[in-house]
C-alpha cells in the first residue's frame, strides 16, 4: 500500500512560507518542510509554530544547496522511513494545496506512475517566463516522446525509490534543473507520466511574493541541462524507440 507524504522545499521563502505549510497541512499528513539554509529566520520561526504538531516535520540544511538538494535530503528521509511517495511543492504559494488530495488519490491509483501538473497560468504570471517554459516543454517534449506535459511545474507526486535511483546516480539536478530532468529521467526509465491541469498563480510582492529565478544564470542552466539530455536522449534513442509504448501521455 502506497505510503504518502507532502515535502515542501524553502529557501529564504519569508511569511509566505508559513501560509502555504497551514495550507498544505489542511489537505494531508505529514507534511515536510526541508530548510534550504535559509538565513530569513523562516526555519526558526517555523520550527517553534510547528512544536508538538505529529503532522509537521521541519529538516534544515546547513547551507542552501538549491531545491533539487533540498529534495533529495528529504528523499532519503522518506525511505528511511518506508514512505512511498512524496508529493512536492514549491513554499511560495504558487501551487494549489486544493488539488494536494486529487493528485495523492491518483497517484495511489497508479503507484508505478508520476503525477505531474501542468499549469493554467492567469494574468499573474511573468511573460517572459511563460516564452522561456515553453522553449523548455518544446525540448522536453522531443526527449520523452511529448510524454511530459510541462517541463518546470514543480507540483508533482514522485515514487520515492525511483526518483532516489536517479538523482543517487547523478550530481546534477540540485537547482533549477531539478523539475525537467527528473521528469525526463524517469521517463527514460519507464516510470509513466499521468499530467494533470493545475491552476498556478504569483503572489505578488505585497502579499509576500517572492522569486529566486535569475533570468540569466537559470536559462543557462537549463539550456546546458538540455544540451547534456539531448545528446544522451541520441544515444539512448534506438532503446528508447523499442520502449516507446512506455511513454504514455495521459
Amino acid at each position: 500500500m502506497a505510503t504518502q507524504l507532502v515535502l515542501i522545499p524553502s529557501f529564504n521563502t519569508g511569511a509566505i512560507l508559513f501560509e502555504t505549510v497551514a495550507e498544505a497541512l489542511k489537505f494531508a499528513r505529514p507534511v515536510w518542510v526541508v530548510i534550504d539554509g535559509s538565513t530569513d529566520g523562516t526555519g526558526e520561526i517555523l520550527e517553534e509554530r510547528g512544536r508538538g504538531n505529529a503532522n509537521l516535520a521541519i529538516f534544515r540544511r546547513p547551507r542552501n544547496g538549491g531545491k533539487g538538494a533540498a529534495v533529495l535530503d528529504g528523499l532519503r528521509a522518506a525511505a528511511l522511513q518506508g514512505f512511498s511517495h512524496v508529493l512536492v511543492m514549491d513554499a511560495d504559494g504558487q501551487h494549489p494545496a486544493a488539488l494536494i488530495p486529487e493528485f495523492l488519490a491518483l497517484s495511489r491509483q497508479h503507484p508505478e506512475a508520476m503525477i505531474l501538473g501542468v499549469p493554467v497560468f492567469d494574468r499573474s504570471a511573468p511573460w517572459v517566463r511563460v516564452i522561456w517554459r515553453r522553449v523548455s516543454n518544446f525540448l522536453t517534449a522531443f526527449e520523452t516522446f511529448g510524454a511530459i506535459g510541462d517541463s518546470l511545474f514543480g507540483f508533482r507526486v514522485y515514487p520515492v525509490g525511483a526518483l532516489l535511483a536517479v538523482m543517487e546516480g547523478k550530481r546534477r539536478m540540485r537547482r533549477f534543473d531539478f523539475d525537467p530532468e527528473a521528469a525526463v529521467r524517469l521517463s527514460w526509465r519507464g516510470v509513466r507520466a499521468i499530467n494533470r491541469l493545475a491552476p498556478v498563480r504569483y503572489p505578488r510582492v505585497e502579499e509576500g511574493g517572492v522569486s529566486h529565478f535569475r533570468y540569466g544564470r537559470d536559462n543557462c542552466l537549463l539550456a546546458a541541462m538540455h544540451a547534456r539530455l539531448i545528446v544522451e536522449f541520441l544515444f539512448r534513442l534506438p532503446g528508447l524507440g523499442r520502449r516507446k509504448k512506455l511513454f504514455v501521455n495521459e
